[in-house]
């Protein structure tokens, strides 16, 4: 009986995917409230929130894609450079070579196809470290942004710069400005492709034969062979859709941004695993939650607000803050998975 007790308890009910998940959306909402209460200001606004979207929507696709490889145990650190390579590329495009939109989108695709390609088979099938060939990618990918041109500039293109400012007004959520004139509330098109990649991505991992391999991977690579999973299979799959989403993530970053720069997206692979460790992904594969990873990156694009609104806007401080966030997040996952297997044992 008291077997059975313990078990029926808050931690032997939930799964360690869905604890970390839980933790990560009470402290995000926890953080937000506490924003609002004792900043207020901008926080109050709905618009605020829409912006974090907005500004995050690039980071919010690409650390997606990071919580895939992390899940199933491995790591991309190229998709920063990815996501460079793929502005810098569709910028000269566009401006240079009179492109289209299309056109440009291909490109996008075709970089990210070709890096997940690339570096899914030396990852899965050479079983060379996920770390090395991904550090490889990513001074591959900084040095070919370079190559194709050095000087940032900002895109003219009649086509794309319309694209760039379509927005998606939110019915509703808007506010009266001081004059008393209404703005509505709104949205870039970036974020929803974003949402949209997170609600695909929750139905694989969830729902699919493929996303149940990706955990089985991560978990124990042992195990999901005595199941007769292909693992290395399952490992280039998961490198594929992590580079074919940086290249997604990419054009999206591109839209918002609208010019090529060889300094584009400088640390976004690290904001990548920051936000997949704070969405509840352990980096020992087999935990994690694609709308934990979009909490994550909620969380981490609202502390680095808060303390800009604090007046702490030296770059030390947000480099800092995340440092600290982090070792509190990692600590919580170890503590409440410790309680988790005493539970279980009880």
């Amino acid at each position: 009986m008291k077997n059975e007790k313990s078990k029926s308890g808050f931690f032997g009910r939930m799964n360690d995917t869905n604890l970390l998940l839980t933790i990560t959306i009470v402290i995000f909402f926890l953080m937000y409230i506490g924003a609002i209460v004792f900043q207020g200001g901008g926080f109050t606004k709905p618009q605020m929130f829409f912006n974090i979207l907005n500004a995050n929507a690039a980071l919010i696709i690409t650390a997606c894609g990071m919580s895939v490889v992390m899940i199933s145990g491995g790591i991309d650190i190229s998709v920063g450079g990815v996501v460079a390579l793929v502005s810098m590329c569709c910028a000269v495009y566009l401006d240079h070579h009179d492109g289209s939109v299309f056109g440009s989108i291909l490109i996008a695709l075709g970089i990210g196809l070709a890096y997940g390609l690339v570096q899914g088979f030396l990852v899965a099938y050479l079983d060379i470290q996920p770390f090395i060939v991904s550090l490889a990618g990513m001074f591959f990918a900084r040095g070919m942004t370079t190559i194709v041109n050095t000087a940032p500039f900002n895109v003219a293109d009649e086509e794309f710069t319309a694209l760039k400012l379509t927005r998606i007004f939110i019915p509703g959520m808007g506010t009266t400005n001081k004059k008393g004139i209404y703005v509505p509330a709104y949205v870039e098109i970036g974020v929803i492709v974003a949402l949209l990649v997170v609600i695909i991505l929750f139905a694989v991992l969830r729902w699919t034969r493929l996303g149940r391999n990706f955990y089985a991977v991560g978990g124990n690579k042992q195990s999901a062979l005595m199941l007769g999973i292909n693992v290395k299979k399952t490992k280039f799959l998961s490198h594929l859709i992590c580079s074919i989403l940086a290249g997604i993530g990419g054009y999206v970053y591109f839209l918002h941004v609208g010019s090529g720069s060889a300094s584009h997206a400088m640390g976004m692979e690290m904001n990548a695993i920051a936000s997949s460790i704070i969405g509840g992904t352990m980096l020992t594969g087999g935990v994690g939650n694609i709308i934990g990873t979009l909490f994550g990156v909620l969380s981490l694009s609202t502390i680095q607000n808060i303390v800009s609104s604090a007046g702490l806007d030296q770059a030390w401080w947000t480099g800092i803050t995340i440092a600290a966030m982090l070792c509190i997040f990692l600590l919580i996952q170890s503590i409440v998975m410790a309680q988790k297997k005493k539970a279980l044992k009880a």
